[in-house]
């Protein structure tokens, strides 16, 4: 100003324009607290959450943002905001603390503001910044843990089950499923959650660790959502995955290793097994060993399709060679469903390994014993050892175990022998008097036949 004066005649009128540097003062930014993480800075046309107190240079109070108890929420470079401000604000952090001090020309001037602000008063701002998004700002993702060997990633229609923490951007923690002790399952791409966490959630991989930070209008918007998350509100989700499946998935099966020699037969429908397993969730949690529950020689049993495992775990033993290892991924719709069950959570996807032990024939359904060839034209004669016209317990188990021995016939198998041969004679002894004659005798496939025809 002393410069434009400088050089002038009396009665002479002159026109200045005056750079701020060299008029009434400068805006004076000093920071106070700056976050050592900066996820974005302010620039022109962001909007804004901010709290602050104001006053005069001699510190008398004219506003404050904590006494409405809610933030100060206005565009940036818009005009929304006295100029000084507009300028002050920009190049903040999340978090940030800054004492930003505006000269009158870039606040309320010569007229001042109503009966708080005097004319021509310089404003000094303290001011912290909660956060800060464009409405063009998409979701933000950022790989903070990445497994090796992704196979997979997660796509629109998968069922996910994730651990998370949820907070504002400037820290505050608004929600978090740790501290529920269970993951928050949902599948992904189909509405069930806010916009922005559909968004970020696909692309995933299994045991992923990502930071999804997502602007308003893609989460609660401006009216926000109960008492933690207010209007306007950036969120950032740090999440976990824990594992994926797809209701159409089915059990993916790879094998670990095979018996140097020939397999000509393989586990089937209808078999006996006995195998080994290890089984655990795809974040590595242990859940059950075969070899850990002494019983580690025999192993598991069981008969393939006769529903007494899961099915996820019977379709992958099937096909096995005896010594074979295998590994199984198991969906939860092929193992225990939504519901989960003892030490299992709900819609859990399995990750079994397993090693066939042993395999046995099956019978068919429905018969406790079968012979290798045609049963003896007189079974019953030979059946009554002392020929006295009737067979008692005794007799009738002396016969089935010398069938089975000279390899002329063999029982149900993974079953007690002495109770399977027990259940066959009670089935033979029609009128329950504790023998069988010649008449009561009748074998299982003529009595299938016979129940044909009474159908028929």
């Amino acid at each position: 100003m002393d410069r434009g004066l400088m050089g002038m005649c009396v009665n002479e009128r002159r026109r200045l324009i005056v750079p701020p540097h060299l008029g009434y003062g400068s805006i004076g930014v000093s920071t106070l607290l700056r976050p050592p993480h900066c996820p974005r800075m302010v620039q022109d046309s962001d909007f804004v959450r901010y709290h602050y107190n104001g006053t005069l240079l001699d510190g008398t109070a004219f506003d404050t943002s904590y006494s409405r108890g809610g933030t100060y929420d206005t565009y940036v470079g818009s005009g929304w905001l006295i100029k000084g401000m507009d300028q002050g604000l920009l190049g903040m952090c999340p978090g940030e603390r800054r004492k930003i001090v505006i000269p009158p020309f870039l606040a309320y001037g010569e007229k001042g503001y109503g009966t708080v602000i005097p004319p021509q008063a310089s404003l000094v701002f303290q001011v912290l910044l909660i956060d800060v998004h464009n409405p063009k700002d998409t979701v933000q993702l950022e790989t903070l843990e990445l497994p090796p060997g992704c196979i997979r990633r997660a796509v629109a229609g998968d069922f996910m089950r994730y651990h998370y923490n949820g907070s504002l951007m400037d820290g505050t923690l608004f929600d978090s499923s740790y501290s529920r002790n269970h993951t928050y399952n949902t599948y992904v791409g189909q509405g069930y959650v806010i916009p922005g966490m559909d968004q970020g959630l696909q692309g995933s991989c299994m045991g992923e660790r990502r930071r999804i930070t997502i602007p308003p209008h893609l989460a609660y918007g401006e009216n926000g959502t109960g008492d933690k998350i207010p209007g306007s509100a950036v969120l950032i989700f740090d999440v976990h995955i824990i594992d994926f499946h797809n209701p159409a998935d089915p059990v993916e099966i790879k094998t670990l290793s095979r018996p140097p020699e020939t397999c000509n037969e393989t586990a089937k429908l209808g078999d006996f097994v006995r195998y080994h397993y290890n089984c655990s969730l795809l974040d590595g949690t242990k859940l059950f060993s075969s070899w850990v529950r002494g019983r580690a020689r025999a192993g598991q049993e069981a008969t393939l399709g006769a529903h007494k495992v899961i099915e996820g775990l019977d379709t992958g033993l099937q096909g096995m060679c005896v010594g074979e290892r295998r590994q199984l991924v198991v969906p939860p719709h092929l193992a225990h469903g939504e519901s989960g069950a003892r030490g299992v959570p709900g819609s859990a996807v399995l990750l079994f390994e397993v090693e066939l032990m042993s395999r046995e024939d099956g019978l068919p359904t429905g018969y406790l014993f079968v012979w290798h060839e045609d049963p003896p034209n007189n079974l019953f004669e030979d059946m009554d050892l002392n020929k006295d016209g009737e067979v008692p317990p005794e007799e009738f188990s002396t016969f089935i175990q010398a069938q089975v021995r000279e390899g002329k016939g063999r029982l149900l198998p993974g079953q007690d022998p002495e109770k399977t041969i027990g259940d066959m004679f009670q089935n033979q002894d029609r009128n329950q008097d504790g023998s069988i004659t010649a008449e009561e005798l009748k074998l299982k496939s003529d009595e299938d036949q016979e129940r044909i025809h009474e159908e028929l």
